[in-house]
Order: C-alpha cells, then sequence, then structure tokens
C-alpha cells in the first residue's frame, strides 16, 4: 500500500497535537522542569528517578496511555503517526515521565499477539507504566542479544541473569523482559516487585529519565505472563523495532525544535558590537542549519511512522534512517545551542543544559547515527563479507 498524502497526518492528528501543546504547556515550563530535576548541581549525586506522578495521572485521564494500544485491550489504536506526533510534543518540552518507554513497550507487546501481551496492553491502557528489559551488557537488543536465561519447567518459566540499559525503570510497574532457552528467545511480563528482581540505578547524564539494570535471581514466570513463547519473542521484538526507533527520533525532533526556537530568540534578544547576535553570519548562518536539519529529521521521522502505518515492508529501513538523521540532528543543534548563548550557555541555572544532556542520552539510545547507517547499508547492498 503506498503511503497517503502528509504522511497521514490529519485531522485526528493537529487535534492530538493542539491538545497536548495546551496540557503540557500547563504542566511542563521551563521553570517546573528546572524545579523538578535541576536542583542539583552536583556531579556526584547519587542517581535519582524524579518525576510528578500527578502529572502522569492527568495525562492516563486524557488517554495518552491508551493512543497505541489496540482496540480489543482496551485502547484507541491510533496510528504511529498519531504516536509519533504525541512524543515530539513530548520532546518538546523535555517532559519527565515514562512515556516513551511505555509506548515502546506497548508496540513489542502488540507485536506478541498473545492473551498474556492483551492483558498487559490493558494494564497500559489503564495508566500503568511499563519498560523494556531487552539490552544485554553490550548495549545490544535486536535479534538474539540478552544477558537473561530462561529455564522453562512445566507451566514456569525461572528468569536468570541482567538486563541493562532499562529506561525510565523507577517508574515503571512493570517489565517486558527477553530472555534466551534452549527453544529461542521469549518475552516475559516481571512485575517491578517481583520477588527476586533487583533494580540498580545507573547514573546518567540525561536529568529527565531514569535508568537502572535488572538482575534477575531465579525470578518466576507463569504462562499467564509469557508474552511470547521461545522462538517468538526475537520476532515480535523485530517487528517491533522500527516503531521503537520512530518514537526516539520523535522525541528528538520535538527537543531540537525547542533549541531552535530558544537560540532565535537569545540571538535577537543578545546585543554585541552594538548589534543582536543574529545579525551576524557567523551565528545566523548555523541557525538557519539547525532549521533545516531539523526539518530533514522531521520528514525522515514522519516517513518511518507512516510506513509502520501502510508499507511495514519498508518500515525497518526508513527507521534506520530516521534515526541516523535525528542523531546528526541532535548533536549538531545541541552544539549550536549551548555555544550561542555564549558564556551563559555552559551554566546550570541556564535551561538549555537539561535538553543537551536528553538529546546526548537520546543520540546514542537504541544506536547512535554511524550504528543505523551501517544497518541501512546491509540493508541496501547486503552485508560485508567477513
Amino acid at each position: 500500500m503506498a503511503q497517503p498524502n502528509d504522511f497521514g497526518y490529519g485531522e485526528e492528528e493537529r487535534i492530538l497535537r493542539s491538545e497536548a501543546q495546551k496540557f503540557l504547556k500547563a504542566h511542563s515550563d521551563e521553570l517546573t522542569l528546572m524545579n523538578l530535576v535541576g536542583h542539583n548541581p552536583d556531579p556526584h549525586r547519587e542517581p535519582e528517578c524524579l518525576w510528578d506522578r500527578e502529572v502522569w495521572k492527568q495525562m492516563v485521564q486524557l488517554g495518552w496511555t491508551c493512543l497505541a494500544v489496540p482496540e480489543e485491550a482496551g485502547g484507541m489504536g491510533l496510528s504511529a503517526v498519531a504516536m509519533a506526533t504525541l512524543l515530539e510534543e513530548a520532546g518538546r518540552v523535555a517532559l519527565v515521565s515514562p512515556l516513551m518507554a511505555t509506548v515502546n513497550a506497548t508496540y513489542v507487546l502488540k507485536a506478541c499477539q498473545t492473551e498474556a501481551a492483551l492483558a498487559a496492553l490493558g494494564d497500559i491502557a489503564e495508566g500503568k507504566p511499563a519498560a523494556l528489559a531487552i539490552t544485554n551488557r553490550k548495549g545490544a537488543w535486536d535479534a538474539k542479544a540478552t544477558d537473561v536465561k530462561a529455564k522453562v519447567s512445566g507451566g514456569t518459566t525461572t528468569l536468570s541473569g541482567a538486563a541493562w540499559y532499562v529506561q525510565d525503570a523507577g517508574k515503571a510497574d512493570f517489565f517486558v523482559v527477553s530472555a534466551a532457552s534452549e527453544a529461542g528467545i521469549g518475552l516475559y511480563i516481571v512485575p517491578a516487585d517481583a520477588p527476586g528482581l533487583t533494580i540498580i540505578p545507573d547514573s546518567i547524564v540525561d536529568l529527565t529519565r531514569d535508568q537502572a539494570h535488572l538482575t534477575f535471581d531465579g525470578v518466576s514466570v507463569d504462562t499467564a505472563h509469557t508474552a511470547a513463547e521461545p522462538g517468538r519473542g526475537d520476532v515480535a521484538l523485530k517487528a517491533a523495532n522500527p516503531a521503537i526507533l520512530t518514537m526516539v527520533a520523535a522525541d528528538m525532533c520535538g527537543a531540537a525544535e525547542w533549541q531552535l526556537q530558544t537560540t532565535v530568540n537569545y540571538a535577537k534578544e543578545r546585543v554585541q558590537f552594538d548589534r543582536p547576535l543574529g545579525f551576524f553570519q557567523a551565528v545566523k548562518h548555523p541557525i538557519v542549519n539547525m532549521m533545516l536539519m531539523i526539518d530533514n529529521a522531521r520528514s525522515n521521522m514522519l516517513n518511518a511512522a507512516c510506513a509502520i502505518d501502510h508499507e511495514p515492508e519498508r518500515a525497518q529501513t526508513y527507521a534506520h534512517m530516521a534515526k541516523a538523521s535525528a542523531s546528526d540532528m541532535a548533536e549538531f543543534c545541541s552544539g549550536r545551542s549551548v555555544q550561542y548563548h555564549g558564556g551563559m550557555g555552559f551554566t546550570w541555572e541556564c535551561f538549555v543544559h537539561i535538553y543537551f544532556k536528553r538529546q546526548v542520552h537520546n543520540q546514542v539510545l537504541y544506536g547512535d547515527a554511524a550504528y543505523h547507517r551501517t544497518k541501512l547499508a546491509d540493508i541496501l547492498m547486503g552485508p560485508l563479507a567477513a
């Protein structure tokens, strides 16, 4: 099926964007953000899980957690373009919430197509945050990459090992865990308070999220919580991978738009040599390049989201393009936003550093630009001979 005009971005998506902007403007402005996560500049501070649970409850009441959930699980089943629209607005305000982690878990569970996965999707629709525990210690998450082992005995599966780089782990009510057994990769739903599960916070540069690694010491999972049987988990992860990459790219596009607008405003207001900073070509030309790179990244992101909805056979290719483009854009825009705020841009009191750090984290989350260009080359030209 060919893609529709405007990537399928229609009235439904416009309404969602408008309502999201109104809500986020009221509940997540820059000062609120700084007060929530920017109060402690100590580089040696202990990892913290900082978020406003009341704002999350209001997001649940607005139905945001059920938007990507299929109708048969109690959700609305909106398009990937709609979800990318929402995630872009969340990135624009550097939203401190488990929204992205929960949406990505939603797409993995949707791909499982089992009763256990549908039940977990119902929990997400009701507002329970979820997170993916699918990454090994080396940072690989696709195909058969996992450091968690599964031992199946009767109707019970016992998990042992560790999952790494789990996003918003401190906010999640349950995890979707990838584990390997002799029969292959399975996906298991594990509550955050499950006996034998330990959540160990990581120190990361991003102030707007928390990250952890999970250790599994004989964690028992019954059949009712097996989202994908061994041998089917890697299939579900592969099917959900384009959506995961696209949602991260959407967040990056939103954050970069804030960086652009903030930098433009500062360049208009800050005067040097009796001229606004924006008068000088050394400033205004790179700012234009910021705009061009954001537009390019957003086009790639929407193209990937639209492919998920209408051209699934091309979704993986377009998702690699979107994440590579967004990562390059995030690096450039983040650097310019700090530099063109001058000496103030390097201070803790300036809001710019919060977005800079979120973008640094996003750049490498699920692979940086070089990684995705390599994957894209493998698809288009075939893998290089060993």
